[in-house]
């Protein structure tokens, strides 16, 4: 991937979820310091409004945890950006007890995967139109490796509930549906990638007390790489020259790594998942493009 700094976004829109705090954060002031228009997403008003004005942005709220608030944001963004040309999905989460959504799913499972699936199929159209080509980058983990999806389960009601191994299943279905994606849109200037930004201190485990603590201590953050770093993968695939070269690819970091899980290289395991998801979201199933 080509070093972000020489990347130019002038007269181009990015969207980036997940922006009022850490990887998001610093990504926004990033692509804006590079001449793009930013869309600041995120669920605190005081911090997301605090980025955009930083940046001299507009400030978009959302809560992930409800379905058709992701429409509503969907509909405000086509409404004020006529042409996107980057979508970072990059809002994320864990939750350390089962938690379910406003619409009765498992709350880590609808925040990393079923709300920016369906906030990507919303903004597709217009990703589409692109003048020069689209990307879809998504925040994943090096987590996901570890990961076990059951398509009649996805919301882990069977058995006990083990917070690692939910997280782990839902970046695993961000990969997945990274690499379906990808696969959906070729021939439609549509290009999709995947990356781990590395090991963050940040307030992905933000219902936890505990966890807030451990993840702000000092010795930690110092062990830890800086939301800055964590965003250059984000930034360099969004402005990677060769598009095609990087669509469906998964990166650890800035190293690109063949999916290490089967689920993940699995075709037809991919279309089913992206069928369920359609379901569980409202959206009509489609068959295969």
């Amino acid at each position: 991937m080509s070093d972000s700094s020489r990347a130019d976004f002038t007269g181009r829109t990015v969207v980036v979820t997940g922006a009022s705090s850490g990887i998001g954060a610093a990504a926004a002031r990033r692509f804006a310091a590079l001449g793009a228009t930013v869309a600041v997403v995120g669920r605190s008003h005081q911090k997301t409004g605090a980025v955009a004005a930083e940046i001299g942005a507009e400030a978009h709220l959302v809560d992930f945890g409800r379905l058709d608030d992701v429409r509503r944001l969907a509909g405000e963004l086509l409404t004020r950006y006529p042409r996107i040309d980057v979508l970072a999905n990059n809002a994320g989460g864990f939750f350390t007890s089962r938690k379910e959504s406003a619409d009765g799913h498992e709350l880590t499972f609808q925040v990393n995967h079923l709300a920016p699936f369906l906030l990507t199929n919303l903004l597709l159209d217009r990703l589409t139109e692109a003048p020069n080509g689209s990307r879809v980058v998504n925040t994943a983990s090096v987590e996901y490796r570890k990961g076990r999806l059951e398509l009649d389960d996805l919301d882990r009601t069977r058995g006990r509930y083990r917070w690692r191994e939910t997280y782990a299943a839902a970046k695993l279905a961000t990969v997945v549906f990274t690499r379906e994606l990808a696969r959906r849109g070729q021939g439609t200037g549509v290009t999709a990638s995947a990356f781990h930004p590395g090991s963050i201190a940040s307030d992905v485990a933000r219902d936890s007390t505990m966890m807030r603590a451990f993840m702000g201590s000092r010795l930690v953050k110092s062990m830890m790489a800086t939301p800055e770093q964590g965003a250059e993968p984000l930034l360099r695939l969004a402005g990677t020259p060769d598009a095609a070269a990087v669509d469906g690819a998964y990166f650890d970091r800035l190293d690109r790594e063949e999916p290490r899980n089967p689920q993940a290289t699995d075709l037809a395991f991919a279309q089913r998942l992206w069928d369920r998801s359609a379901q569980l979201t409202g959206l009509a199933a489609t068959a295969p493009g």
